[in-house]
């Protein structure tokens, strides 16, 4: 059925009138209407008719079949080399190695760490040009090793499928970022590498919030970190950070899902797990991302504004564990982490009419993480709000950001 149906069937066992259902939720009539009607809405409104219904969010998705994909959508000359690269034909011999792709290991292993340095730093069009010579490497290195060694290469592999999966995610190329992580877990499990298969395993659950799957974002979260809950006398900080990623994957699969008692749980492990560590942890050879205190007190303030509590959110946005003080003695997480606080609390903003200071969050992610913030949906939702609701001309700023954003209006 579709979402619409889903919807309106779930209503109607309430004995609800859409006005009823208004009221429950805190949304419009119109945007009741517009849901049953077939409209288009964030899956944060989805989220807020699931809560008020009593169930899952899942359960409301529509399982009919997509929209036609438009022959002008593609990859572009970037993504469509790292395509090639990354899921070249395959017949019924192996394609031998070409020796022009070769390098050094050592040099091999340096090359992704600068790539993911150049992720970090907002640099998507240099990891996309790099990625595809970076892969056919690592693919004629373990073509032409063997033994310990093999092994070794192996490794230095996944890790650049492991990059590959982080910015295709990013970008928001799903099956390619799916066949990287797939990929990058087969082989870490195939070479006894625990730490990395989980490493994966976090991606993965990430790239399935992405798509809305939050049940299994949340079952293959949970049994992972089961698994790999870190022994407090042996445990090393990466195995704590890993263990933190899985729990927070959990935590938000479950808020989005309207599980809210999983998420608390969730929440209060990550959070133990933060509290192993003495500060922001970073390491891209062991684990995904920056975790640590500060990530852990974003995710439970992002839990806030999933339920649309802005005044709550703004008032933990500026203190206690995200406050500068903490961000002093802890480090500041990932532009992900951080980057998607920030627009949690322009979102804050805009539900308590203060536009302007939106705009200034906008303003300041734009600064820093120019190309990130273009490819966040939040932060075109929240111009989208700002322009619906501004009575007054729009300043230039507003206007810069519209474009730069790709709103149309």
């Amino acid at each position: 059925m579709s979402l619409q149906e889903n919807v309106r069937n779930h209503r109607r066992r309430l004995g609800w009138t859409q006005e009823r259902l208004a009221e429950e939720t805190g949304l419009s009539v119109g945007t009741v209407r517009k849901v049953e009607q077939g409209g288009t809405v964030s899956v944060e409104t989805i989220h807020t008719l699931a809560r008020a219904l009593g169930t899952t969010t899942a359960s409301l998705f529509a399982s009919e079949a997509p929209a036609p994909v438009q022959e002008t959508e593609g990859d572009g000359p970037k993504l469509s080399e790292l395509r090639r690269a990354l899921m070249p034909p395959i017949g019924l011999t192996a394609v031998a190695a070409d020796p022009a792709d070769t390098r050094d290991p050592h040099a091999l292993k340096s090359d992704i760490t600068d790539a993911h340095l150049l992720y970090q730093a907002d640099r998507y069009n240099s990891v996309a040009k790099r990625l595809p010579g970076i892969l056919r490497a690592a693919e004629a290195a373990v073509a032409l090793s063997d033994g310990e060694e093999r092994r070794r290469v192996i490794a230095t592999r996944v890790g650049a499928f492991l990059l590959a999966g982080k910015y295709l995610t990013q970008v928001r190329r799903y099956d390619m970022a799916y066949h990287a992580l797939s990929r990058a877990i087969t082989d870490a499990r195939d070479i006894g590498d625990t730490q990395l298969a989980v490493t994966g395993v976090v991606g993965m659950g990430w790239l399935l919030l992405r798509q809305d799957r939050f049940d299994e974002a949340e079952q293959l979260a949970t049994a992972t970190a089961d698994r790999v809950e870190p022994r407090l006398s042996t445990a090393t900080p990466a195995q704590w950070a890993v263990w933190g990623e899985l729990l927070l994957r959990v935590a938000s699969a479950a808020t989005r899902n309207n599980r809210p008692d999983v998420a608390r749980q969730a929440r209060r492990l990550a959070a133990t797990a933060a509290g192993a560590l003495d500060r922001e942890h970073v390491d891209f050879q062991e684990h995904w991302g920056t975790f640590g205190p500060v990530t852990a007190e974003t995710k439970r303030i992002e839990d806030l504004a999933l339920i649309g509590d802005a005044r709550g959110v703004l008032g933990l946005a500026d203190g206690g564990l995200v406050g500068a003080r903490a961000l002093a003695a802890y480090g500041r997480p990932g532009i992900n982490t951080w980057g998607r606080h920030r627009l949690d609390v322009a979102r804050a903003h805009v539900q308590l009419g203060s536009h302007q200071d939106a705009m200034d969050e906008l303003t300041g992610l734009k600064a820093t993480a120019s190309e990130w913030l273009k490819h966040q949906n939040i932060a075109r939702h929240v111009m989208g709000d700002i322009l619906a609701k501004r009575k007054r001309t729009l300043t230039g700023d507003m206007r810069d950001m519209a474009s730069h954003l790709g709103i149309v209006g």
